[in-house]
């Protein structure tokens, strides 16, 4: 059992570290505040190889694997954690699940332009009345002819004011075998996108409407009984989410350690301190766990999907993990790092949001319990 990476991984994040130090270092803090998608950003991630890593190359990915595609994520965030973000929309979410069910004929479609940074994919999946109950949506897709008609909305979808395409979650009957998903273009008669809203953490996101929308079926992605198969992708994009919470969290605890080490109060510096020293140490075994569990589910996708179980435990040691050090390191900072003039709030900020989405810690929790006793626990009260 080695617990190093191995030497071509080690090489692989060597050199994107390099590259984001080099690049993307410069101009970080400015970007993270920026309200627009840092798209001249995307296009050098692009020119870099950094979107698609893990895809097939005959549909103009890099063919490497998820590992690859989580040590890329780290190593951009350590430098510039919001162009994080970008190597996150062109490696998980909606896109690898797209890559892993799209007909070649929507891959031709929309695949160069997403991995080539000029256009995003966004997912709509939770509604008004369905957040972590993901099957109780009520958005619905009835078939009329060579098209489908779409019915309904959609609320806290990532990227959804600038995506171009949009992977929504849709009802084709009743039950869970009843869900599916299609493929809606921006612009499409019958679908609208709302005002944009802002997050806590500055992300944007806009409501979607759906009306009468009606999307040719050349648009399916998958059909009736597709649901299983949505949320195996799904639990892929949890790692991406738990990359950026652990490198964010790393990033934080990064600049409070060289605070700690110049910043003198009483006459000493601040890591003389115990109080503080205690503080350093308790982050930083927790980074350390939760990077182990993160490594782990990772090379389980090595060859295929990693599991529900693997994912779950990931995500929620690295949310945990990635709040933690970023709340303490802020602490640790004081003045400035609850300011915007460093980074580290941003960090306490976008991590806090990653433990609701993508699975909140609670849902992360059922689903870990239901691993440790082989069976699951329905949420619902019971039918009389």
């Amino acid at each position: 059992m080695n617990f190093e990476l191995s030497e071509e991984h080690q090489a692989f994040a060597d050199s994107v570290g390099r590259f984001a130090q080099d690049k993307l270092a410069p101009g970080a803090l400015e970007r993270a505040h920026a309200k627009s998608y840092p798209w001249e950003t995307a296009q050098l991630l692009a020119e870099q190889g950094l979107l698609g890593i893990a895809f097939p190359e005959e549909d103009g990915g890099q063919g490497g694997t998820l590992m690859h595609a989580v040590l890329a994520i780290q190593q951009i965030a350590l430098a510039c954690p919001k162009s994080a973000d970008i190597v996150q929309a062109g490696n998980f979410g909606p896109i690898r699940t797209f890559v892993e069910y799209a007909t070649p004929e929507q891959k031709a479609r929309f695949l160069p332009d997403l991995l080539a940074g000029k256009k995003l994919i966004s997912l709509g999946m939770s509604e008004p009345d369905a957040g972590s109950a993901a099957t109780e949506l009520k958005t619905s897709a009835v078939e009329d002819g060579d098209s489908y008609v779409i019915n309904g909305s959609k609320v806290f979808s990532t990227h959804s004011p600038e995506a171009e395409l949009f992977l929504i979650y849709v009802r084709f009957g009743p039950g869970v075998g009843g869900i599916g998903s299609v493929l809606v273009e921006k612009g499409t008669p019958g679908f609208v996108v709302g005002t944009p809203s802002s997050f806590m953490n500055g992300e944007q996101w806009s409501q979607l409407y759906f009306e009468n929308c009606r999307i040719p079926k050349a648009n399916l992605l998958l059909g009736p009984g597709g649901f299983k198969k949505q949320i195996s992708g799904f639990n892929v994009e949890r790692l991406g989410n738990s990359a950026r919470a652990l490198a964010l969290g790393r990033y934080a605890f990064n600049q409070a350690r060289e605070h700690a080490l110049i910043r003198k109060q009483f006459g000493r510096e601040l890591c003389e301190f115990q109080g503080l020293q205690w503080k350093f140490a308790e982050m930083w075994m927790k980074l350390e766990q939760a990077q182990l569990l993160l490594y782990k589910a990772a090379l389980e996708g090595e060859h295929g999907l990693p599991s529900a179980q693997s994912t779950a435990m990931a995500k929620l040691a690295c949310n945990l993990a990635g709040w933690e050090a970023s709340n303490e390191a802020m602490q640790v900072m004081g003045g400035m790092g609850f300011s915007q003039e460093a980074l580290v709030e941003y960090c306490v900020r976008r991590t806090r949001g990653w433990m609701i989405a993508g699975g909140s810690i609670e849902m992360l929790k059922n689903r870990i319990a239901e691993g440790v006793f082989g069976r699951t626990f329905s949420q619902r009260p019971a039918k009389a």
